[in-house]
């Protein structure tokens, strides 16, 4: 009997994921938790075994399109047993993909509701539209290319939004639509400091700060302010394939030694892709430094639902006064972007100030 499988609900309130990379192609053998496919959320890109074992008998979810949770990917059964039909539309559910109306041929036209929303928020007539999906599918690159021939056909080289690129774009768009955001800056003396452990300083300096100010290590749910008594950092990596931002659990309760060695180990999973889901969520504060391509300062997009943000700016020997002598000291500055409805500018002053005094501090020391 041949096995429909479906996109699971991956947690987190996930409501749907893009189809990264299939390990498998149609026509072959799978045993079941053999390795099926990638599927790219908005935290991580999670491989998914099979859970039946069969012949792959068709792919309905092509690479790099969109898919809900509980549409059907892919359809294992027998060799040469047929592909179970989609049911009517009286008995479809959410969770299969429509058969969609007939082009003037009388051909189905073959996309998922969300191909079919897009298509229809870009003004595309899917009937004209030839789908590099598998069996035809009407892919979402196929409407948006669609969509940019018409707008200006031939007008440079066009390459679709998709993976990582797509969910930082569409994260960065809710960020800045949703949240009012402010940046305070603040020079910073890094004199003392080990450049290469620079973020293990910063994050251990944050975290040590976060509980005397409540309100930045927070949520804004509805109507309510949700004060979090977890101190989770996130630190944001700049992989090969977009910025990716792991999570230092319970920052507060380790050492400057144990910072780092966490540190390092995230990032070196960033950067190969090997980060679990778990290791990229439900961070409450992030940090963020572009490190030798930093400029003299950075105002952040706020990583929502967090409410603030640190970034660390380009860090230099540079001219300052000390007990009335002009020095040469290695400085750079420290910048907080924080959500106004939460955060009031003189506690994200405070706030950023007091980070600033720890690290100085801890250097000194």
């Amino acid at each position: 009997m041949a096995h429909s499988f479906k996109l699971p609900d991956l947690g987190e309130g996930l409501t749907e994921g893009e189809v990264a990379r299939w390990l498998v192609a149609e026509g072959q053998e799978v045993a079941e938790d053999d390795p099926l496919v990638e599927i790219q959320t908005d935290k991580a890109t999670v491989e998914i075994p099979s859970p039946y074992a069969g012949t792959v008998l068709e792919i309905r979810v092509g690479e790099g399109e969109v898919a809900p949770v509980g549409a059907v990917l892919v359809v294992i059964g027998a060799p040469g047993e047929a592909v179970p039909g989609e049911a009517p539309e009286s008995a479809r559910t959410p969770t299969t993909l429509p058969s969609g109306p007939s082009d003037s041929r009388g051909a189905r036209i073959a996309a998922t509701p969300l191909v079919r929303r897009i298509a229809g928020e870009l003004g595309v007539d899917l009937a004209q539209v030839t789908g590099s999906g598998p069996g035809g599918r009407i892919t979402d690159d196929d409407v948006r290319a669609a969509a940019a021939g018409a707008a200006g056909a031939g007008e440079g080289r066009r390459e679709p939004l998709r993976g990582v690129r797509r969910l930082i774009a569409e994260h960065m768009t809710r960020a800045h639509r949703e949240v009012p955001p402010v940046t305070w800056v603040e020079e910073c003396d890094f004199e003392g400091v080990e450049l290469e452990r620079l973020l293990a300083t910063v994050v251990e300096a944050v975290a040590g700060a976060l509980p005397e100010f409540p309100e930045l290590n927070a949520r804004l749910d509805g109507d309510s302010i949700v004060y979090l008594d977890r101190y989770d950092i996130g630190v944001a990596v700049q992989a090969e394939h977009g910025l990716v931002v792991p999570v230092v659990r319970g920052a507060d309760g380790r050492s400057p030694d144990e910072l780092d060695v966490e540190i390092r180990r995230l990032a070196e999973a960033a950067r190969t892709g090997s980060l679990k889901p778990e290791e990229v969520r439900d961070s409450t504060f992030t940090v963020t430094s572009a490190g030798k391509l930093a400029g003299l300062f950075q105002t952040p997009i706020v990583n929502h639902p967090e409410v603030a943000i640190l970034s660390i700016g380009r860090i230099a020997p540079r001219a300052v006064v000390r007990d009335g002598e002009v020095v040469a000291r290695k400085t750079g500055t420290i910048a907080v972007t924080f959500d106004h409805r939460v955060v009031d500018g003189a506690r994200a002053a405070a706030f950023g100030l007091a980070v600033i005094r720890r690290i100085q501090n801890d250097s000194a020391g």
